[in-house]
C-alpha cells in the first residue's frame, strides 16, 4: 500500500533512538524528508541523517530541549529554511523518571517528566499547528502510553503527564479540525526499547511482563511506527481527536480472562 507519503515535512521529537528511531527510520522509508530531533547522543542522529541520505532521501538532526521554548522555535525555524515548514510532527520525546512513591518524589525530578512530557509535546504542537492551521493541512501525533488510562505506582508524574496530553490532543483536534489539520495519540505497551530495558532483559520481570500482554509477547519499535506512519498518512484521513493503543491488548486487562 503506497502512504502517499513521499516528500512529506516530518520532525520527530527524541527520533535519533528506541522508539523514535524506528518511527524515523519509518517514514524515510516511505519517501519523507525527516527531521530528526535530539537532545543527547548527537552521533546517532548524524548516523541516521547519512543513512537517510544515502538511500537517496532528505533528512536534518535538530538539537532542541524541547521544554525550552526558544529551543523549540529555533528548530522550527531550521525546518521552515531547510524545506518552508512542516506536514507532520511525532511528538514522540519523553522521560519516565525515577521510580518514587508519591510523598516520597522529589518535586523537582516530578516536574521534570511534566515539563518534558506535557509543556514540551504543546510546545512542540503549538508550532507546528501555527503553520498548519495556515496551510489547512497537517498532521501532530502525541504519544501518550497505556498509562494514560493505566496507574502505574511509583510513576505519578509520568502516568499523569501521559493523562494530561491525551486530554491536551483532544482539545487541540477541536480547534484545529476546521482548519484541515488531525491531532491525535499514539499510546504504546510494553515496547523493547531502552526505556524499560532493566524489565525485558530480566527473566522474572519478563515473565511478569507477559502476564499483562494478551498476545503473549513484547512489542517491537516497528509495531508502533507502523502504525504511526499509517495515522499520519491519508489512509487515515477521518481520524481525529483520539488515542489508538498499540498495547498487545494490555489495556484489555487480561487479569480478568477468566471472570472478575
Amino acid at each position: 500500500m503506497n502512504l502517499g507519503l513521499s516528500n512529506r515535512r516530518v520532525l520527530v521529537t527524541g527520533g535519533n533512538s528506541g522508539l523514535g528511531a524506528a518511527i524515523s527510520k519509518a517514514f524515510a522509508a516511505e519517501g519523507a524528508r525527516v527531521a530528526i530531533n535530539y537532545l543527547l547522543n548527537p552521533t546517532e542522529a548524524e548516523r541516521l541523517v547519512e543513512e537517510f541520505t544515502a538511500a537517496g532521501g532528505e533528512a536534518l538532526g535538530l538539537m532542541a530541549d524541547i521544554s525550552d521554548p526558544e529551543a523549540v522555535e529555533t528548530m522550527f525555524g531550521a525546518m521552515d529554511s531547510a524545506w518552508g515548514g512542516i506536514d507532520i510532527l511525532v511528538n514522540n520525546a519523553g522521560i519516565d523518571g525515577g521510580y518514587a512513591l508519591g510523598w516520597e518524589a522529589d518535586p523537582d525530578a516530578w516536574g521534570r517528566v511534566v515539563d518534558i512530557n506535557l509543556k514540551g509535546t504543546y510546545l512542540c504542537a503549538r508550532e507546528a499547528l501555527k503553520r498548519m492551521v495556515v496551510q489547512r493541512s497537517g498532521v501532530v501525533l502525541n504519544t501518550t502510553s497505556v498509562h494514560e488510562v493505566i496507574a502505574w505506582s511509583g510513576y505519578s508524574a509520568y502516568a499523569a503527564s501521559k493523562a494530561a496530553v491525551s486530554m491536551m490532543s483532544k482539545s487541540l483536534a477541536q480547534e484545529a479540525a476546521p482548519h484541515g489539520v488531525r491531532v491525535l495519540c499514539i499510546a504504546p505497551g510494553a515496547i523493547r526499547t531502552p526505556i524499560n530495558q532493566a524489565v525485558w532483559q530480566d527473566a522474572e520481570g519478563y515473565r511478569d511482563l507477559l502476564t499483562k500482554i494478551p498476545l503473549g509477547r513484547i512489542g517491537e519499535p516497528e509495531d508502533v511506527a507502523n502504525v504511526v506512519v499509517m495515522l499520519a498518512s491519508d489512509a487515515a484521513g477521518y481520524m481525529t481527536g483520539t488515542t489508538v493503543f498499540v498495547d498487545g491488548g494490555m489495556t484489555d486487562y487480561p487479569s480478568f480472562a477468566h471472570g472478575g
